[in-house]
């Protein structure tokens, strides 16, 4: 069984076609926990209509916006089952995901995996030629892993503490390397299993926010 976490804040336009891809996948043991993260527009409403479709879909609600991180953290600490999988809200899943990275934890001794995904927008594969280059290397520059595609033992997860709360952006990266420090490798999916919102996302909408916090993270991991 696995526990897909996802929070979500005013992403009432992309939130169905998000939620649906992970409705639809071949892998269907699952319980899907969503956070609202205090939204202002129309998504608790799009919520709800799911909870009447699914019980694998379970609804929870911040009274304010508190962030990724927080969320995150909660919907980890409210699940109950041992594998954590990550989806967000402006993002869709190809419907064999699942299937294919619980088939490598199963598998295989990694507790971690994530996949490569392609932009939206651009149709480029992500990560492109660094998915060939060693990711211990990469990650003193810049995070290899698609925060989105992130599959992970909740044993592990919680062993570091989960996602750091001093970190508002680039938890995901601060993650990573605080996994990579505790000895755990993380093992990527060759095959695009993503498809990644690039436009307007926190990404591009929070740029110098990411770039401070990714700088933090840089300098406390040296």
């Amino acid at each position: 069984m696995i526990s897909i976490i996802m929070s979500t804040y005013n992403s009432a336009d992309t939130l169905s076609k998000a939620i649906d891809s992970i409705l639809s996948q071949t892998f269907k043991n699952f319980e899907f926990l969503i956070m609202d993260d205090g939204s202002t527009d129309n998504t608790q409403q799009i919520l709800e209509n799911y909870l009447k479709i699914d019980n694998r879909v379970k609804i929870f609600k911040n009274r304010q916006n508190i962030g990724l991180t927080k969320s995150l953290n909660l919907l980890a600490e409210r699940s109950n089952y041992e594998i954590l999988a990550r989806q967000d809200s402006d993002d869709i899943s190809h419907n064999q995901r699942l299937e294919k990275q619980y088939s490598l934890l199963m598998s295989t001794d990694f507790s971690i995996c994530t996949t490569r995904a392609k932009s939206m927008q651009t149709l480029k594969k992500i990560p492109r030629f660094t998915f060939y280059f060693p990711k211990k290397m990469l990650l003193k520059y810049k995070n290899p892993f698609v925060h989105g595609t992130l599959m992970i033992s909740k044993k592990t997860f919680m062993e570091i503490g989960g996602y750091n709360v001093d970190y508002e952006y680039a938890q995901d990266y601060k993650l990573m390397l605080d996994l990579y420090r505790a000895g755990s490798k993380v093992k990527i999916l060759k095959q695009v299993l993503y498809y990644l919102n690039t436009e307007n996302n926190i990404s591009t909408l929070k740029a110098t926010e990411q770039r401070y916090y990714f700088k933090k993270a840089q300098t406390k991991s040296n």
